[in-house]
């Protein structure tokens, strides 16, 4: 399986999810500028955590206007896998690939800390190696990442299977205060409706090593490449 990591200006999450996919997962990967027009040598697309283009408009906006965005676009449609990480979610949301917005966390501060995930779906390329309810510590690290999308579509997105993780306490519980930035019922990762294009404003890239004081990470990048 080969990966391309997409670096646009102002990404600062590309090595990382690099390092984790040669070093750790031992696979092929490549960056990807944001010139590029052509994807079709890969298998998995990753667009990495960051502020491409400095968020100037709003995040994800001007990187979404890139050749690169439209490759990715592009393969989207033909199936190809598509992994958003925080500015990467954004990105794909400006894209339509995902459902949905990501607005200023609700008490308008950065927010960089460890959280509690449930998984809400774990037959997906995404989540198969991981069970429905179990519980993951991630960190996350964002400004604009308070999910949102209208009540109706909530609903149908959740019908159809197409949310993946909700921010929890340790009970496991979806409740109002382990949700980190005001996301509408706790969303922190989606899915489309194909199931080949995902988005989660947690960093699973950061808790890939036990030396970072997580591994639950891995299991995501491991159900990618258990195809």
């Amino acid at each position: 399986m080969k990966f391309a990591v997409c670096v646009f200006p102002g990404s600062n999450c590309d090595y990382d999810t690099y390092y984790v996919i040669r070093d750790v997962l031992e696979k092929e990967v490549e960056f990807v500028y944001h010139e590029e027009k052509d994807l079709s040598r890969y298998d998995c697309i990753v667009l990495p955590g960051g502020f491409s283009f400095g968020d100037y408009l709003r995040p994800g906006a001007l990187a979404s206007r890139t050749p690169l965005a439209e490759a990715v676009y592009e393969s989207a449609q033909r199936g190809k896998l598509i992994i958003g990480i925080c500015n990467g979610f954004q990105i794909l949301t400006e894209l339509h690939l995902l459902p949905g917005a990501l607005l200023p966390n609700l008490n308008m501060r950065f927010v960089c800390k460890d959280v509690l995930l449930r998984v809400e779906n774990g037959d997906t390329h995404f989540t198969k190696e991981l069970d429905k309810g179990e519980l993951l510590r991630i960190p996350i690290a964002h400004h604009d990442g308070r999910y949102y999308v209208e009540g109706d579509e909530l609903r149908e997105m959740e019908e159809r299977g197409q949310i993946l993780f909700r921010y929890v306490d340790e009970r496991g519980e979806a409740s109002e205060k382990a949700n980190p930035n005001g996301s509408v019922s706790n969303v922190a990762g989606v899915m489309n409706r194909e199931g080949n294009v995902f988005g989660m404003m947690p960093h699973p890239e950061r808790a890939s090593e036990d030396i970072l004081g997580s591994h639950d990470g891995l299991m995501l990048w491991y159900s990618l490449i258990s195809d």
